[in-house]
């Protein structure tokens, strides 16, 4: 038996000279509503599923049919010979258009035995030529199918091997459902071990440690589970410890964790990349050198393991670093891993040259919780169905967590009495203050204080709008550490 896999949420495009059998393959092998027939879509306009002339009009009515599938988040199936790469190439288009995967299945089957069962059906009596460009044109462009852009090609090259075919559907990487919870969602660490130490003893995990007394992992007695929104490392005093912690939670199968913009930075760095070692990777780095080569290999593996988002309780809870939007729930493309890495952008930058973000939580109508990070708040607040976790623990703010599906959430008050704070960094969140304008600007009161407060000089001068950490009721926040 030979089991081809495919995702559940997926384009397939069958690919095969005309009497190479795709219909017949596709009809023992999927719903007949999963099919989408060249054949049938030109019988539709035309009234003859042979009638040439109606073939532009045909693919049109499929592209659409197909498009609305999987806008539908259903499986689709394209039933066409498919041979040439520019019919190929729509295909991919209209896959990337609705972020999921292409397949390809090729019956690259005998030439021969093509022609004899189109001799067998009178209406297929396109000539021996139409067969052989057919076939050069498959021929042609079958080594390139990856590059073109299909994730998973199949080959089946004789009739038995199409006979043994058998369809397994598989979950994205992202599909979690069936993991019901319930969960403590934790926001960004950043380097703080003590502080998620700290915060998992206080929702009731209990550390396990290795024979040099650091912690490896940790268990919750009401098998309760963690889910980290990303950016583990960077900043903080033991991005090591911290990333040792969670990836021996993983392992066990009592935490899950999405990737954050800091890990793909940092693999980048581990990788040897030409990156720049700002916003604390260098910090993490000498921490880093500093482990064995076993332990940095380690990291490397399991930061590539680290999928942009999770979709887990029956679709009722979306975990992403920086957010995400509902059409990109439980999808998977480049731009929606872009999206829960970095947030959406207006593709606008600020006056300090940082991006400014399109504010999507403000428009979220979704059915789903969407906890996320990304962007440091002074506390969690719901908007939408969704909420933020990030706040700012590595700038002296509090590491938070949410019990779900309680709906709680979890924030340390201040760092741990055995935690030396960061140089610069205030022990927590000084309270809102209004502060001056500079002079000849109206009287503007400023809602949230600077993070470097009290050493920023800014902060300290008569003209605080200077500082990037202060931000206005009317401007998007900006903060330094961005």
């Amino acid at each position: 038996m030979n089991e081809l896999a495919i995702p559940e949420l997926s384009l397939v495009v069958l690919v095969g000279v005309t009497g190479s059998g795709k219909s017949t393959f596709a009809r023992a092998r999927f719903k007949p509503t999963e099919v989408i027939s060249s054949d049938f879509c030109r019988g539709l306009v035309a009234d003859d599923e042979n009638d040439q002339s109606a073939t532009p009009a045909a693919f049109e009515l499929l592209h659409h049919i197909a498009g609305m599938r999987l806008a539908a988040g259903r499986l689709t199936v394209i039933d066409a010979t498919n041979v040439q790469p520019e019919a190929r190439r729509e295909l991919i288009a209209l896959a990337r258009e609705h972020d999921v995967l292409p397949v390809a299945i090729v019956l690259d089957l005998p030439e021969k035995l093509c022609a004899e069962r189109n001799a067998d059906r009178p209406h297929r009596d396109f000539g021996a030529h139409v067969l052989r460009r057919q076939r050069g044109q498959l021929r042609r462009g079958l080594s390139g199918l990856r590059r073109e852009g299909f994730r998973t090609v199949h080959v089946l090259r004789t009739p038995e091997e199409v006979d043994a075919a058998t369809i397994t559907r598989t979950r994205l990487f992202s599909d979690l459902r069936h993991e019901e919870g319930p969960f403590d969602v934790i926001g960004d660490v950043h380097g703080c071990r003590a502080e998620l130490e700290q915060l998992l003893a206080t929702l009731g995990y209990e550390l396990e440690c290795d024979a040099a007394g650091r912690p490896v992992s940790a268990r919750h007695p009401g098998n309760r589970r963690a889910v980290f929104v990303g950016d583990l490392v960077d900043r903080g005093p033991d991005t090591p410890g911290v990333l040792r912690l969670v990836m021996g939670m993983v392992a066990a199968g009592t935490a899950f964790c999405v990737a954050g913009n800091h890990e793909v930075k940092l693999l980048k760095a581990l990788r040897g990349k030409n990156v720049k070692r700002s916003h604390g990777l260098d910090a993490s780095m000498e921490q880093l050198d500093r482990e064995p080569e076993e332990f940095r290999a380690q990291v490397e593996r399991f930061i590539d393991g680290l999928i942009g988002h999770y979709v887990l309780d029956g679709g009722r809870l979306v975990v992403a670093h920086a957010g995400l939007i509902e059409r990109y729930h439980g999808r998977a493309s480049g731009r929606v891993r872009e999206f829960c890495l970095y947030g959406q952008t207006t593709g606008e930058t600020d006056e300090y040259g940082l991006p400014v973000r399109y504010p999507w939580a403000q428009e979220y109508r979704g059915r789903a919780v969407v906890l996320y990070g990304h962007t440091p708040v002074p506390a969690p607040e719901w908007l939408n169905n969704t909420l933020c976790l990030d706040t700012g623990c590595v700038f002296g703010g509090r590491l938070t967590a949410l019990n779900y599906p309680e709906r709680t959430t979890v924030s340390l008050s201040q760092p741990p009495a055995s935690t030396t704070l960061r140089p610069g960094l205030s022990p927590r969140l000084p309270p809102p203050v209004p502060a001056p304008s500079p002079a000849g600007a109206s009287l503007t009161r400023w809602t949230l204080c600077c993070l470097t407060w009290p050493t920023c000089p800014d902060h300290a001068s008569s003209r605080p709008r200077t500082c990037r950490g202060w931000v206005s009721a009317t401007r998007t926040p900006r903060p330094p550490w961005r």
